[in-house]
């Protein structure tokens, strides 16, 4: 049994080879082409999307252009639609998606992320003047204007607002404005992008989930050296001050807590 023994070790040391000799092959492609492909939507702002001109261009492309810059190549940007979008990377399409995923569970279970970049939490708005609403569990008999079959609807109702059906984000800060509803509850991206663009709209966070959604650069599994470089890039422009300076542009704050 002595020859079995020898060749299940031959076999399991070339596995290994094999495995060590692929391990960071992508990390050298992309550095020998001079190139990251990196996908994204580019219809969803403020994170990718097209300006007036036509240029693609948000949080996420400057992102991705800075890592690529660290990495010492250039972001070569393939759009997609979202539900198709981080399946290309199981087809060799690009070699990352930057495009605020989220990391969940079941997409760590087939891909590879990045530490996170961004934080999303839950927040509660009311109108600049209101002063009966400061937490969350004040919405209790009050018109939360709300997406019905969102995470933020059910949050309210549990909270026992009366829900007042809208399409979205705008829909329901209109109604907040207009005063037919009493707050909203959604996503502190979502309305800092608003105050960015809207700083006199008399609207205001009375209160925020301490819990947050975080967003990562997604890449296939099985290069640790692509996601430690990708890593250390946002480190280095965390620590450089580059970060603060795209998240002032976009969302007047740093979004990464």
């Amino acid at each position: 049994m002595k020859w079995l023994k020898s060749l299940i070790i031959a076999g399991t040391l070339q596995a290994l080879a094999i495995a060590s000799a692929h391990a960071g092959a992508n990390l050298d492609q992309i550095k020998q082409a001079g190139v990251i492909k990196v996908g994204t939507e580019g219809t969803y702002a403020p994170f990718t999307y097209h300006d007036a001109s036509g240029a693609l261009v948000g949080f996420d492309v400057e992102i991705a252009k800075t890592i690529a810059d660290k990495l010492g190549v250039k972001a070569e940007f393939l759009e997609g639609k979202w539900d198709g979008l981080i399946a290309g990377l199981d087809v060799n399409r690009y070699d990352a998606v930057i495009n605020e995923v989220g990391i969940t569970d079941a997409r760590k279970a087939k891909y590879d992320f990045s530490d996170p970049y961004i934080a999303s939490k839950a927040v509660l708005i009311v109108r600049g003047d209101n002063t009966d609403i400061k937490t969350f569990a004040d919405l209790k008999g009050k018109k939360a204007a709300q997406s019905l079959t969102s995470n933020f609807g059910k949050l309210a109702e549990t909270n026992g607002a009366e829900l007042v059906g809208t399409d979205g984000f705008d829909q329901s800060i209109q109604l907040l404005l207009t005063g037919r509803a009493d707050a909203t509850i959604n996503d502190s991206l979502s309305f800092l992008d608003f105050k960015k663009h809207k700083p006199d709209a008399n609207v205001k966070i009375a209160a925020q989930e301490e819990n947050a959604d975080y967003s990562g650069v997604i890449v296939r599994k099985g290069d640790p050296e692509l996601v430690a470089a990708i890593n250390k890039a946002l480190a280095d422009i965390k620590a450089d001050g580059t970060y603060q300076k795209i998240a002032d542009t976009y969302f007047g704050q740093d979004v990464s807590k």
